[in-house]
């Protein structure tokens, strides 16, 4: 008696008991759904201990959180006229005497340097002393402001386009919690608004706090919908197949109770919903419903050949448990190799998408027997679908394709492969934080707007260490950073900088009564007058803190980056590196680039190498259950081809349309040879079955494990290529790039195992038919089970 018969004898004997343990887990699971939220931080795909890490945590320690901007701003020339301009500046004091809110910089808080010369110190001067009342007021503040304050050019307002910009700093303490989130959608959304509504202006925000506030809100709708989209779908063409309410029903009960287990493990975990994990409910739901298609499939042919119910069941569990508990082992081991990528984002999904991929299997193992065994027997209308003449078609299709047309099947395979092996040739490798958000949403136009108006939304800093304390203030370190700011400069992708250059060239224009042609770095000469100016200014400690670490040895200089890929910041980086190595000398200085834009493409380039790592860790380990299963390199050799071809094929597809490898992308392939394979393992488990029972003549048992098998397989194929295809309705882009790919592949993958898995068993069935490849023991059927 085998192992899975057994197993069938337990499970239908201690039905009770079983249901009841499913009970009690579950409730025990939903305790935990209370430790389920929302990540509020950013996903750092890098580890912890990566150098590019530790560089950026080194600069955090020295200057704090940096991504703590929110921008506001209006491109309209009636901003400048008395009321609008007035309202414009009360709605910074306004997000000001908000808790969250550090300090805000609009055009009412500017700051004048000015030159006592009799104390020998700046003074600070308001640029607007009470709100303008006419026009004319307006327009002179405007032409001061644009023609005589360069300081604050592309910080607060761009002179080119007459833009005007309002900084909103949060605390930095309370950038990665709830709170933010709180702030950005409950406070700062109906504020704009109202602005918006009253002043008839349209007012861009942006900046990284609110962009992640509204990306995560935007995720977890979207989670919501799939849910329901994923449900209806599976649904609607389980029925459409099966046409029983019954059964319809029992599997979206399943699916339904491997959501819950879900949620709570991640719960269990304490991991918080990030927007990969974001994606597995709806994921099991696409494939859990499989599982119940062989599983009712099964019972309903073995009701149909006998009638007898209870042996229906038992030959249900012992057949398909061990073939549904291999295909289940691969889909899992296709998510699991996403732990050893040493990235935190990607290690937890894998393990929650793993476990959660294994719990459902053993749900629709236990629970859709269980359930059965209470009703009664099927019907006949229940099994007409098992007789349906258009399902027979495209069996006896494929059946005659594979008889008659091999060689077509090669020839088609071989240019196939070659057309692909181009396409592949014409990928590129891309990447960036905001490429995947959705184009339709106001925030995402945004940070467009942001990019054209004020050069971008990502800050890029540059941490330079002069080696020796108050060295940043030497006019040396001045000269060098002036060169790497003109550096900057030439690069059409980075803003203009920011640091303490800025403020030094500041202060050489107010010395100079603010004529702004003086707005420039100050000679050795000029120093010596200016810098007891400096001393003497109360103020000089709090204008110097932001650009200065304490010492006075560190300093930073911020420019900020257009939405732009892995490729080009690559070019951009060593073209800087080139040109800091000439100007900074490494026995002077050390300048590290950082910053979260830097950490975050760095990242995406780690993750695709670690993905291609682990999509050939998938495959081994995928051959390796393989060759348990069939003890014979041949049949992993015949096992793998069907499935690597459709990975070649999208990836050919891939190249030919420009969709570029990125993390959303690079998933593709795991995740659908994962799945595809399942196909392979049912089919061959099948077709060993089959050259058991018929002395090993292998045409007979292809043929007979095509017509068995190759309905289940297209039922699940089109339940996972709709169900995939949920997700294109998304408004990620990597989300629809995953959905659309995945369907794709399935879809490939469904022909290649119906049509050129069964012709390389055929051709090659001399090599392959012997019972040293098939070494289960035939299974044997219980008796009846009362």
């Amino acid at each position: 008696m085998s192992a899975w018969n057994v197993i069938s004898r337990i499970i239908l004997k201690g039905r009770i008991f079983v249901l009841l343990v499913i009970a009690a887990i579950t409730f025990f699971l939903s305790t935990q759904w209370q430790y389920t939220h929302f990540s509020h931080t950013e996903a750092n795909i890098l580890p912890e201990d990566h150098p590019i890490n530790l560089q950026y945590n080194s600069f955090l320690e020295l200057f704090g959180e940096e991504g703590n901007l929110i921008l506001l701003a209006v491109k309209d020339t009636t901003v400048f006229t008395p009321e609008k301009f007035n309202n414009w500046n009360a709605i910074s004091k306004k997000l000001s005497s908000f808790d969250e809110v550090a300090f805000s910089i609009s055009l009412s808080d500017i700051q004048k340097l000015k030159k006592d010369n009799k104390n020998k110190k700046f003074i600070i001067e308001s640029l607007i002393k009470e709100n303008p009342t006419s026009k004319e007021e307006v327009l002179k503040i405007k032409d001061e402001l644009f023609n005589q304050l360069p300081f604050f050019d592309n910080l607060l307002f761009n002179k080119n386009t007459g833009t005007i910009q309002t900084l909103i700093y949060l605390k930095k303490d309370i950038v990665n919690t709830p709170i933010r989130k709180s702030f950005v959608l409950d406070k700062l959304n109906p504020l704009i608004a109202q602005f918006e509504k009253n002043n008839q202006l349209d007012v861009r925000v942006s900046g990284m706090p609110f962009i992640r506030t509204m990306n995560s809100s935007n995720i977890s709708n979207e989670m919501r919908m799939f849910l329901g989209l994923a449900l209806f779908v599976t649904a609607l063409i389980f029925f459409l197949f099966f046409r029983s309410f019954r059964a319809t029903f029992i599997t979206m009960f399943v699916v339904i109770i491997g959501v819950m287990w879900a949620f709570g493990f991640i719960g269990l975990f304490r991991y918080e919903i990030s927007i990969l994990s974001a994606l597995i409910p709806p994921l099991l739901i696409v494939i859990g419903v499989p599982n119940a298609i062989f599983l009712i499939n099964k019972y309903q042919q073995e009701v149909l050949k006998h009638g007898n119910k209870a042996r229906s069941l038992q030959r249900v569990i012992s057949n398909i448990g061990n073939a549904t508990l291999m295909t289940n082992l691969t889909t899992a081991a296709g998510f699991a190799t996403f732990i050893f990528t040493r990235s935190q984002l990607l290690s937890e999904f894998g393990i929650i998408a793993s476990v959660s991929i294994l719990a459902i299997f053993l749900l629709a193992l236990l629970i859709i027997p269980i359930i059965y065994s209470f009703m009664p027997i099927p019907k006949e209308k229940h099994l007409r679908h098992l007789n349906k003449k258009w399902i027979d078609w495209i069996i006896n299709w494929f059946e005659n394709t594979v008889r008659h047309h091999r060689i077509t099947i090669y020839i088609t395979t071989v240019i196939l492969i070659i057309i692909s092996m181009i396409g592949v040739n014409l990928i590129k490798v891309s990447g960036s934080l905001i490429e995947d958000m959705p184009k339709n949403k106001e925030f995402s136009k945004d940070i467009k707007f942001v990019e054209e108006e004020f050069g971008g939304v990502m800050a890029l800093e540059f941490l330079i260490d002069t080696k020796k304390p108050k060295g940043v203030m030497k006019l040396s370190t001045f000269k060098r950073m002036e060169k790497l700011d003109e550096i900057i400069d030439e690069i059409p992708e980075l803003s203009k900088s920011i640091s303490i250059l800025n403020v030094v060239k500041y202060t050489k224009q107010a010395f100079y009564n603010n004529n702004p042609d003086y707005y420039q770095l100050p000679t050795r000469e000029e120093q010596v007058f200016i810098m007891p100016y400096v001393k003497n200014s109360s103020n000089n400690e709090n204008l110097l803190q932001t650009y200065i670490d304490s010492t006075g040895q560190y300093t930073r200089l911020t420019t900020f980056m257009k939405d732009i890929g892995t490729d080009k910041m690559e070019r951009i980086e060593e073209r800087i590196n080139a040109r800091v190595e000439k100007v900074f000398p490494k026995k002077k200085y050390e300048v590290t680039m950082t910053g979260k834009a830097l950490v975050f493409l760095k990242g995406t380039n780690y993750l695709i190498k670690n993905l291609i790592i682990s999509l050939g860790l998938a495959i081994l380990l995928i051959s390796i259950f393989m060759g348990w299963m069939f003890r014979s390199v041949q049949m992993i050799l015949i096992s793998l081809i069907p499935n690597v071809l459709p990975l070649l094929i999208t990836a050919g597809v891939m190249g030919y349309l420009g969709i570029p490898l990125k993390p959303s992308t690079i998933l593709v392939f795991s995740v659908a040879f994962g799945i595809s394979v399942d196909d392979t393992i049912h089919f061959l488990a099948k077709y060993r079955q089959e050259l058991q029972a018929s002395n090993w003549k292998v045409r007979k048992s292809v043929y007979a494990a095509l017509r068995e098998t190759g309905v289940s397989m297209f039922y699940t194929s089109i339940v996972l290529f709709f169900g995939f295809l949920v997700f294109t309705v998304s408004s990620f882009g990597g989300t629809i790039a995953l959905g659309g790919l995945v369907s794709g592949t399935l879809l490939v993958a469904m022909l290649s195992n119906l049509l050129l898995l069964p012709s390389l068993l055929l051709s090659l069935e001399n090599k392959i038919a012997n019972k040293k490849v098939f070494k289960e023991p035939k299974i044997d059927v219980l008796p009846d089970v009362e």
